[in-house]
């Protein structure tokens, strides 16, 4: 029997896991937009990313979940396994093992979509209000005198509150005032006994709060009647409900809030341990310092006793002293009139200075000495001028054209004093003038030869 295979069209183009898986994921998220999935809290898990993973199941199937950091640090809900829950999410594939998961955006308990609008719808208002401003928050006191504690007398609040009190100050009085914690009753029993605790004013701060629980378990403390009741009262309210990350109205309203009803405890009692070591150090600096008051008391006496002396010898003193003051008065005395005599003699001799005959004898002799040094100055200028005069003269003397007839040259002038310069301008017959260095002769032109340059 023989086989034969045929080999597939070359045609046809395979795609890659990695490109399936991307396309898949593609088509997922275009087809669904944000959708809404209940179901029960399984595999979770947090690592160190911040990034929440689990499973969400119901009685028959189940689907992978993430929810991002960036998502999950704003909600106040903590989940864990078992929880059953509602998740806002969109539907998408993790390409890396082809898992198709939910991208978590928003979750919450099931059943609590409802109260937490209420709780958010009635936070705003009252903050609208003003009931949470910093302005009406009352201080609370240093060291209280009575605490009251409002809280249900079998729940674990009061418990853990004693017990701090106990081992922190077990001296401070408490009154429990004993409410109902939730329930629909609660909310009243709880605006009635912050009202009787103001009425008695008993206490000096109060403790309104319960132990953890879920958000139907909280909520008489986001009830609006709670809320006005503790920004109407008093008496500092310190709100401690749940766990630290339980938030409610009374947080807001409360003039202060506590993260647990220990930690109000621990906030409101002083440590006993803490004031014992500070009275003993009192103690030590109170006597410290009665000592040091009593050591300088008597460094003080024995100061004065050492002062203390025999009035004779203090007149014998007092008399010494008198002797030495009468010596200095006297030194003093003399060393003034030398001054004043001295000063005298100073304005004397000047006096003497501003005399009007001196002042005109050296008057005198400036204006001789001034007539002396301008005669001199007259004899100079008129010297140094003469110069001047005899080398510009000098000056002159040698561009003048006598200078030139010393040289044998003469100037010629017609029989009408014009200067003849040119041979051609003169005529035969006619008379001119030759001036020499000395005198002049009368000449006749007989010829005339013209010479060119």
């Amino acid at each position: 029997m023989h086989y034969q295979t045929s080999e597939p069209a070359r045609s046809v183009r395979a795609i890659s896991v990695s490109e399936l898986n991307r396309q898949v994921r593609g088509l997922l998220e275009s087809s669904f937009l944000l959708i809404n999935v209940e179901g029960e809290i399984s595999n979770f898990v947090r690592p160190s990313s911040g990034h929440w993973y689990f499973t969400l199941k119901d009685e028959q199937a189940q689907v992978r979940c993430a929810m991002f950091r960036n998502r999950n640090q704003y909600l106040k809900y903590q989940p864990k396994n078992g929880d059953r829950v509602i998740l806002r999410a969109k539907v998408s594939l993790y390409e890396g093992r082809g898992d198709y998961q939910l991208i978590g955006e928003f979750l919450e308990e099931s059943g609590t979509g409802t109260l937490q609008q209420a709780f958010e719808q009635l936070k705003t208002r009252l903050q609208h209000e003003g009931l949470f401003s910093a302005d009406f928050k009352q201080p609370l006191p240093e060291h209280p005198h009575h605490i009251g504690v409002i809280t249900s007398p079998t729940g674990a609040a009061i418990h853990d509150i004693l017990t701090v009190l106990k081992r922190r100050f077990p001296g401070m009085p408490v009154t429990l005032y004993p409410v109902a914690v939730q329930g629909n009753e609660a909310a009243g029993q709880i605006r009635r006994a912050i009202e009787i605790a103001n009425k008695h004013r008993a206490c000096d701060v109060l403790i309104v709060g319960r132990g953890g629980g879920s958000l139907e378990d909280l909520w008489p403390f986001n009830e609006e009647v709670v809320a006005r009741a503790i920004f109407a009262s008093e008496i500092p309210i310190v709100s401690a409900v749940g766990h630290e990350v339980d938030v409610v109205i009374s947080d807001f309203v409360a003039d202060h809030r506590a993260a647990t009803p220990s930690a109000a405890a621990e906030l409101l009692s002083p440590d006993q341990h803490n004031l014992k070591l500070r009275l003993n150090q009192l103690k030590l600096r109170l006597q410290q310092q009665l000592s040091q008051r009593l050591r300088r008391d008597q460094e003080r006496v024995s100061a004065l006793r050492n002062r203390l002396r025999h009035p004779g010898e203090r007149l014998r003193q007092q008399s010494q002293r008198l002797d030495e003051l009468e010596l200095r008065l006297h030194k003093a005395l003399q060393q003034r009139i030398q001054r004043d005599h001295t000063r005298l003699e100073y304005l004397s001799a000047r006096l003497d200075q501003q005399r009007p005959e001196r002042r005109l004898r050296q008057y005198q002799q400036q204006l001789q000495q001034l007539q002396h040094q301008l005669d001199q100055l007259m004899q100079q200028k008129l010297h140094n001028t003469r110069l001047r005069f005899q080398h510009l003269a000098g000056q002159l003397h040698t561009v003048s054209p006598l200078a030139t007839l010393e040289r044998g040259y003469a100037i010629v002038q017609d029989d009408k004093g014009r200067v003849l310069q040119d041979a051609a301008k003169a005529t035969p017959g006619q008379k001119i003038e030759a001036r020499l260095h000395r005198g002049r002769l009368q000449c006749t032109v007989d010829s005339i030869t013209e010479e060119f340059i």
